[in-house]
């Protein structure tokens, strides 16, 4: 099963980019598409897949910052090529 996942990480302290930095580096690392804005990242790929590295990745953000947030939403199906039609 294919899905689409936004994410937004959210560090609550003073020095957060050099851990929003390192969670995408992560993601862009692994086999799965990847994509980014100033506001959010979008993974897409094979569910299994997709959430296995998730799994890992955010556990490695939260180690690396004192409090944090994600926020996460999932998408069941793969809107990578998605193109707005107006």
């Amino acid at each position: 099963m294919k899905i689409s996942v936004e994410l937004t990480l959210t560090p609550l302290q003073d020095t957060y980019e050099p851990a929003i930095i390192h969670f995408i580096k992560k993601l862009r690392a692994s086999n799965l598409k990847v994509l980014e804005n100033p506001l959010s990242t979008q993974v897409y790929g094979d569910y299994d897949e997709v959430m296995s590295v998730l799994t890992t990745e955010i556990k490695e953000a939260f180690d690396l910052v004192e409090r944090g947030l994600l926020y996460m939403k999932i998408v069941k199906s793969d809107r990578y090529d998605y193109e707005p039609h107006f």
